[in-house]
């Protein structure tokens, strides 16, 4: 199935009610994802809000710690809600706020099922995987996160000021796959408790989270650094209105790496290290100075 950028209707009521929904999602759900996309310039910023809202949505659903929540239950939800995607990207439409948000801005950038469908079945997964394999943990950060970099990839590329001169989708691809894993990878360390002990899943193959150690870490981390260099390396390649934005989430995410490294892993083991707002507003300056280069 393709679809072809520029199907969205005009924009209506509905459409910017739908638009605020899926912004609320991510000022609640995500403090640094939203500080950092203040940055992008529009449509980039609705855009990438509303991809993430549905990312947000999904994530619920799977990791609700609500023990009532069953998987059946859990698992009818998740089938509903990509329903519902499907169904939204052949209409244009759908009941959902945050669904009909998301297909506006997969139709109106080429957002298509080679990416939608991956990312469901990443989350498909949390609903029975709770140790991984190497190759379904290659599979699940490709469609949890990866994927997600793509989405976002073409709505850097559909935004006006992306000139002819800008590198193709294809030769940025990788460097937004790279950022994406980076991302899912460091949230699977500082969550390393909670994904064991709430969520009975290990994520990282033939890692004991019970014996989690320095060495550990340190390997865990020297593999998403390699990401974070990856993804660096395609940023001055971004257009303008995404650049800085982008810069920025680099930043705070190659910050909580080196907070990560300097921390010993029993506490890792216990707590969730954060990046503090006071250090998040610094780094947000520094790609704001950076400015379009």
């Amino acid at each position: 199935m393709t679809f072809f950028v520029g199907r969205s209707a005009p924009r209506s009521l509905y459409d910017a009610v739908s638009e605020a929904s899926s912004a609320i999602v991510i000022r609640e759900y995500s403090s640094s994802f939203g500080l950092a996309s203040r940055l992008l310039g529009e449509p980039v910023r609705t855009q990438v809000r509303n991809i993430y809202a549905l990312v947000r949505v999904a994530d619920e659903i799977v990791d609700n710690p609500d023990p009532t929540l069953d998987r059946a239950a859990r698992s009818t939800m998740l089938e509903w809600l990509q329903d519902d995607v499907r169904h939204a990207l052949r209409t244009g439409y759908s009941g959902n706020l945050v669904v009909h948000a998301f297909a506006r801005t997969a139709l109106g950038v080429g957002i298509e099922d080679d990416v939608v469908a991956p990312f469901f079945a990443s989350m498909r997964m949390d609903l029975d995987t709770t140790a991984h394999t190497q190759d379904t943990f290659e599979r699940y950060v490709h469609g949890s996160a990866e994927v997600v970099g793509l989405m976002c990839l073409r709505a850097f590329l559909a935004a006006p000021d992306a000139r002819s001169g800008t590198r193709p989708y294809d030769e940025l691809a990788p460097g937004a796959q790279r950022l994406g894993a980076a991302f899912q990878k460091l949230n699977f360390v500082r969550d390393l408790a909670d994904d064991h002990d709430v969520l009975r899943r290990d994520y990282f193959p033939g890692l004991d989270v019970d014996a989690f150690c320095d060495a550990d870490r340190d390997r865990i981390l020297d593999d998403i650094d390699a990401d974070l260099a990856a993804a660096a390396a395609v940023v001055p390649d971004l257009p303008p209105s995404s650049r800085r934005a982008v810069r920025a989430a680099h930043a705070t995410f190659a910050e909580l790496a080196c907070r990560l490294r300097a921390t010993p892993a029993p506490e890792i083991r216990r707590t969730r290290v954060r990046v503090p707002t006071p250090v998040k507003l610094r780094l947000v300056a520094g790609a704001l100075r950076g400015g379009g280069s």
